[in-house]
């Protein structure tokens, strides 16, 4: 049997947020849920385990942290670059990428309100091995190095919730990435969907993309889809309509409907 490639976006240890690991860790791909609701007290991937809050922006602020805004496309580095900074999202969102040798982008993560990134490159003193985008317009908090390891050394707390977090990271990569390297592009789509539906329940109840009747309108064109799950668009677009053959979901105009 010929092994599936496994996309970078299941082994780059940086990515905090990635759809495909989310839905592992909350078992919808094998939950038979049809509304896949999210009670109150329930958390999103690790968010949960780890807490929603990287570091207290006042506290960075205390050590010479400053804000700096992307606009949407905006690059905030670039793979290969050297890594000075400390970044956490203030708001909007930021995506982390990497390009395979053919071009095909791969979707490391995306990091929302509270979210940082680009830690080992910074801690390890590496280059940046994706590029940071903004998907949106965004503010971002920026600390400088050398402030940023003062910071840990004077709050342990601090130092041992970052800790955590790039341990969570490591460990449930580790634990699925055997299993999802197998999955065919069915199962990979079904899962990543599953999951962003999950995510806009909670996180986004107010901007109509989750209707009282619990549809979701996946607010992804076929090449994000792609990006995320490790596919080539060519084949996202192809088991798509067959899902929508076999009734699995709905498409409306353009847009995957579930």
């Amino acid at each position: 049997m010929k092994k599936n490639s496994i996309p970078s976006s299941l082994t780059e240890y940086n990515s905090l947020w990635n759809p495909i690991l989310g839905a592992y860790l909350k078992q919808v791909i094998y939950s038979d849920d049809k509304n896949h609701f999210l009670t109150a007290d329930r958390g999103v991937g690790l968010r949960k385990q780890i807490g929603p809050l990287m570091i207290d922006p006042l506290v960075l602020q205390s050590y010479g942290a400053r804000e700096i805004s992307l606009q949407k496309d905006e690059i905030l580095f670039r793979e290969g670059e050297e890594a000075l900074n400390y970044f956490q999202v203030r708001s909007g969102a930021i995506k982390m990428i990497t390009n395979s040798p053919d071009g095909q982008e791969f979707i490391q993560g995306v990091f929302k309100s509270n979210d940082s990134f680009g830690e080992p490159a910074l801690l390890c003193s590496f280059p940046y091995p994706s590029h940071a985008i903004a998907l949106e317009p965004s503010v971002i908090i920026k600390l400088s190095k050398e402030k940023f390891l003062t910071l840990l050394r004077e709050n342990f707390e601090i130092h041992l919730h970052l800790d955590q977090v790039l341990c969570q990271r490591l460990r449930y990569k580790s634990m699925v990435l055997s299993e999802l390297s197998f999955y065919d592009p069915e199962h990979r789509i079904m899962s990543l969907l599953k999951y962003l539906k999950d995510e806009a329940r909670q996180t986004r109840r107010g901007d109509g993309m989750v209707r009282s009747d619990h549809v979701y309108e996946v607010p992804f064109t076929r090449q994000q889809l792609a990006d995320m799950s490790g596919l080539r668009v060519e084949t996202v677009i192809r088991t798509v309509k067959r899902m929508e053959e076999d009734g699995k979901l709905k498409l409306v105009g353009r847009k995957i409907v579930l």
